[in-house]
């Protein structure tokens, strides 16, 4: 296929195409290492969250400016400035010795990503523009992007199985060099003369009202929900969400259009993006810690457990294209998500026998897979596709915001349901212990650091990591169907079915 290639192009997609992995990895990867650096760091559970998302978070707070600057300053030098940027960032992450370093160096490993993943997009639409070269290099780039996204799991355990945590993130400044001086000597420099100016006031809002909302929610239980703390943090992240909706009104340039969600496949397309995050993606973050802790693999087998949840992702997107072609996005969309919900409720069937192994949870894995597969391409193409070509740009980033919001959130939203799952298990198993040092164990338990002493103390446990784990469970499936019934209404009522040319028969 690279034969339709020049040298030069053979050189350009190279360093894109290392760059998208880097980015797939630092999201896939890092969840396998929670437990190890739960022990080595001594991270308690929620500080485990924010190794996550400071990653999801930082990356939303650049997607829609990269695009502006790339267009104004030079695709190529911003890219370039992203890619260094990301590999300094990596080599401070596997340099941390506490795990306060290591969450403020994702934030900057995130934000350095999500400028890296706009702009080798950019360098991607601009240096390969026609034909048979443009499909081959898009298709290169996304067969890329979802070994990233797909394999993270297993070489992720395989790096901490043959040397340490670190080299997780040092791999990166690797990756990076590498990455840079392809783009160094390969890439021509592109510039848009038309390029407005940054929608300062939307990316600062939208990122506070994120930031405090999955600080609410995480935090909750220590300060109180319903503290004076706790509902000031959360009328702060409604202000902000409101000054951002002010602010983009306003605009001359707003980074988001909402006139677009007047069309109603782009509307239900959306609600696609954000059940895979609601349910999916934030889950495959914990699910490293049942396997190890709830059915006793270490990293390795972990990761290669993990390939019944993501590999169908991989395998499952051509099918899902011709399936597009067939039938309408209205029908396709909501049935992956359905799907992906119906894997959760097996999973959670799976989790809840009486010794779960790789097996009982196997067709509950493959099952949200599969429906992910189904879901992930028919939504890029229906947010695309349902707009003219002129914003498509800007739908392509709202679909993107829309996922990174939604994952913030629900890391947040899952990890604080997986905890109350086991508290109130412990709660049941040990009403002698006071509330403080019931929550307490009950975060341990949920990153499973405790190390049991007794049989009846392991059985404990175990229950309470289970029962923790089947809420998640519960949570991820009837989410994930919620949002299909919403997609399938919202795509079907009206005149929504003639709306999207591209795709009806």
């Amino acid at each position: 296929m690279l034969n339709v290639l020049t040298r030069r192009g053979v050189i350009v997609l190279f360093a894109v195409c290392l760059s998208c992995l880097m980015f797939g990895l630092e999201i896939s990867s890092i969840p396998s290492i929670l437990p190890t650096l739960e022990k080595v760091l001594h991270a308690d559970f929620k500080q485990l969250q924010w190794v996550m998302n400071a990653y999801t978070i930082a990356v939303t707070t650049v997607l829609m400016a990269t695009g502006t600057l790339a267009d104004r300053y030079g695709r190529k030098r911003l890219f370039l400035i992203a890619v260094a940027a990301f590999g300094l960032s990596s080599l401070v992450c596997g340099l941390a010795e506490d795990i306060s370093t290591l969450i403020i160096a994702r934030f900057l490993q995130g934000m350095s990503g999500g400028a890296m993943l706009i702009a080798q997009i950019a360098v991607l639409s601009h240096e390969f523009q026609e034909g048979r070269e443009r499909a081959v290099a898009w298709g290169w780039w996304g067969v890329i992007f979802g070994i990233g996204l797909g394999f993270g799991p297993v070489i992720g355990g395989a790096i901490v199985a043959l040397s340490s945590w670190e080299w997780v993130f040092l791999i990166h400044v690797l990756f990076a060099l590498v990455a840079f001086v392809l783009t160094l000597t390969g890439v021509h420099e592109s510039k848009d003369p038309g390029a407005g100016r940054l929608d300062i006031a939307g990316i600062v809002t939208l990122s506070l009202a994120v930031f405090s909302l999955a600080f609410y929610i995480t935090q909750g239980p220590d300060f109180g929900f319903t503290s004076t703390a706790g509902l000031g943090i959360l009328a702060f992240s409604v202000v902000s969400f409101i000054g951002f909706l002010v602010a983009e009104k306003i605009s001359s340039r707003p980074m988001f259009d909402f006139s677009v969600f007047r069309i109603r496949p782009f509307s239900g397309a959306i609600m696609g993006s954000s059940g895979m995050n609601l349910s999916y993606w934030p889950f495959m973050i914990y699910l490293p810690i049942w396997f190890q802790f709830g059915m006793g693999y270490d990293s390795v087998t972990s990761g290669f457990a993990l390939l019944a949840y993501t590999l169908p992702t991989l395998l499952v997107p051509p099918f899902a294209e011709r399936l597009l072609l067939r039938y309408r996005p209205g029908l396709i969309i909501p049935a992956g998500l359905f799907t992906i919900g119906l894997g959760f409720l097996v999973m959670r069937l799976g989790s809840g026998v009486a010794h779960p192994t790789w097996l009982t949870m196997l067709p509950g894995c493959l099952l949200a897979g599969i429906g992910l597969g189904i879901t992930n391409t028919p939504v890029t193409n229906t947010t695309t596709g349902s707009v003219s070509s002129d914003r498509a740009g800007m739908a392509s980033g709202i679909d993107m915001s829309a996922r990174m919001v939604t994952l913030a959130v629900s890391i947040a939203l899952m990890g604080f349901i997986l905890a109350s799952g086991v508290l109130l298990s412990l709660q049941q198993a040990l009403p002698s212990m006071s509330a403080a040092e019931l929550r307490n164990l009950a975060e341990r338990v949920a990153a499973g650091s405790v190390v049991t002493q007794s049989n009846l103390a392991a059985d404990i446990v175990h229950r309470a990591l289970a029962n923790g784990f089947g809420w998640a469970m519960v949570y991820g499936g009837i989410g994930a169907w919620i949002m299909a019934g919403l997609s399938y209404l919202i795509f079907n009522t009206g005149s929504s079915r003639k709306t999207n040319l591209k795709y009806s028969e």
